[in-house]
């Protein structure tokens, strides 16, 4: 069985061609899926780019912290 790597926001940034600050605050505020371990945030591509194309990036659309979309 092949797993698929967990990366940083550093390679998501990359990945995406935006900044490391924009993939946080996706996380924070439209959740960019992510998974926490310690002190740090991981991300597998596959999730991201499926949160991509469901339109998780779209500027209009913003998640509030109950999970309500506007």
């Amino acid at each position: 069985m092949i797993t698929e790597p967990w990366v940083t926001a550093d390679q998501v940034a990359q990945h995406l061609g935006v900044a490391k600050d924009t993939v946080y605050r996706w996380r924070e505020r439209k959740g960019l899926p992510a998974h926490r371990m310690g002190r740090l945030w991981k991300f597998q591509l596959s999730e991201v780019d499926e949160w991509v194309r469901a339109g998780g990036a779209d500027e209009g659309k913003v998640n509030d912290s109950m999970g309500n979309k506007s």
